[in-house]
Parts: C-alpha cells; structure tokens; sequence
C-alpha cells in the first residue's frame, strides 16, 4: 500500500519525455511516437514504456519506411 509520502516521492522522480514526431519519421513510427505522447499526458507512465518498446520493435522490423529509406 502506498502512502501519501510515497506517492508524492513517485510522482516527483524524473521521467523520461516523450520524443516529439519528426517529419522524417515513417507513419507507424509518428502513431507510435504520438501514442506514446497521449499516454504521458494522461501521466500513465506505464503505457509510454509500451510505446517506447513497440517504437523500438516497430523500426527493427521490415515495415518501418524509415528503416528501409536508411539502407
């Protein structure tokens, strides 16, 4: 159970920003990207991480254009 200490201390700790949509980005990439930005916004911390790793998978993958513009 938190208390209210622990919660103010949580809620102080620095987080990560979200990275703002370039317009070089692939469109998969900016819905990722914008995704990631609604979350942090909503300040569910964990749903951002999600973002960030499906962007990372996304660009691993064949089907980032941004990827394939790079090779």
């Amino acid at each position: 159970m938190l208390t209210r200490v622990d919660a103010q201390v949580r809620h102080e700790l620095p987080q990560e920003s979200p990275e703002k949509p370039d317009p070089g980005d692939c469109h998969g990439c900016q819905e990722l990207r914008r995704a990631e930005a609604a979350a942090h916004e909503r300040r569910d911390y964990s749903g951002a991480t999600d973002c960030r790793v499906l962007l990372r998978r996304h660009r691993g993958g064949a089907d980032c254009s941004e990827r394939r513009g790079a090779e």
